[in-house]
């Protein structure tokens, strides 16, 4: 069996790969988010962020989980299994959250446009 990355290569992978999702997904996403879906706005940008994220944690936890079967040392499957568990237990529950935001977004919208029939 060979390593697929050396110690030290994981430690650049895990500092790259963990900003990365920090600021793209946790940043952009939750401070970016929150407020355009209270809003209305940005539905496909929003949404989709979440479910890149989600799509990026099940290739994350996949990798892992093959490198557990394929006999990777630690350095080699806990950074896969890190990021793909934060993605996909962070951004999951929250897209349904953002979800239901733009939904109620949604209701009001239709809600003044009957008071304004009326």
């Amino acid at each position: 069996m060979t390593e697929w990355w050396t110690n030290q290569d994981a430690a650049l992978i895990g500092a790259i790969g963990g900003s990365f999702i920090g600021v793209f997904f946790g940043g952009i996403g939750g401070g970016v988010g929150g407020p355009l879906a209270a809003r209305g706005i940005g539905k496909p940008f929003v949404l989709g962020l979440f479910i890149v994220g989600i799509a990026l944690g099940a290739v994350l936890a996949a990798g892992a989980i093959a490198a557990l079967i394929d006999g990777q040392p630690y350095h080699v499957w806990y950074p896969l299994s890190l990021g793909g568990a934060l993605l996909l237990f962070v951004m999951t529950p929250l897209f349904f959250v953002v979800r239901q935001r733009y939904r109620q977004h949604d209701e009001r919208k239709l809600a003044a446009e009957e008071l304004r029939r009326a």
